[in-house]
């Protein structure tokens, strides 16, 4: 995959993204990563509009510090997210209508949505977005959450068991020492494939999940003391 360049129209935004972003596995470097698999998944498809994607890009994690930083649990940073990009791009002197359709791709971005992304550039968003989060990028990011929360390394837990006890329904987790990033892979991430829009993206995260699925198997092995 070659390397995109963001093009100098977009200089001014990338600079308000770094200033308000958050950190960890929502900071800059995820949001640089999400605009390569986008600029990916965006070659060779028709009627696709880069000024709407890549604002959107860009963008879609404006309000994921504040969403971190809510104990309460009730902030929705694609939703908080969508109405600070329409703030931002207006100050920024953006056309309406072209707002309008970056903010719909924030909302919809999500995995847990309950609004599925319609339009192209809303897919190629949310399929980039996820794909950010599986293979060894997604298991890196994982363990630099888990850190964070003082999760476990590993987890041998019955699945059901731990839904039942420590899962909530908006799918939060409630208590994250008791979480790993194992876990996180069999209860979530495991299944982004099946979740995705474009063939490209389902195609690459088969891979990623394959690659998770080798790397899990061969540290429960070292846990249990097997060589």
């Amino acid at each position: 995959m070659k390397n995109y360049i963001i093009a100098d129209k977009y200089k001014e935004l990338l600079d308000v993204v770094q200033d308000k972003i958050a950190y960890a596995a929502h900071d800059l470097d995820h949001v640089l990563r999400v605009f390569q698999l986008s600029m990916f998944l965006a070659e060779g498809e028709k009627d696709l509009d880069l000024d709407v994607l890549i604002p959107a890009v860009l963008l879609h994690d404006i309000a994921r510090k504040l969403e971190d930083e809510d104990p309460s649990g009730k902030t929705d940073h694609a939703l908080v997210g969508a109405a600070m990009a329409g703030e931002i791009l207006e100050d920024l002197g953006y056309d309406e209508r072209l707002i309008a359709k970056v903010k719909n791709c924030i909302v919809t971005h999500r995995f847990r949505s309950g609004s599925p992304p319609s339009s192209r550039e809303a897919k190629i968003l949310y399929d980039a977005d996820k794909l950010d989060v599986i293979g060894a990028v997604g298991i890196a990011r994982s363990y630099m959450l888990a850190g964070r929360h003082g999760e476990r390394m590993y987890l041998d837990v019955p699945l059901a068991e731990y839904l039942a006890e420590n899962v909530g329904e908006n799918g939060r987790i409630k208590d994250t020492s008791k979480h790993a990033a194992n876990l996180e892979f069999e209860l979530k991430l495991k299944h982004i494939p099946d979740k995705l829009f474009t063939a490209k993206a389902k195609a690459l995260a088969q891979q990623r999940v394959e690659f998770m699925q080798n790397f899990f198997a061969v540290l429960k092995q070292e846990i249990d003391g097997k060589r």
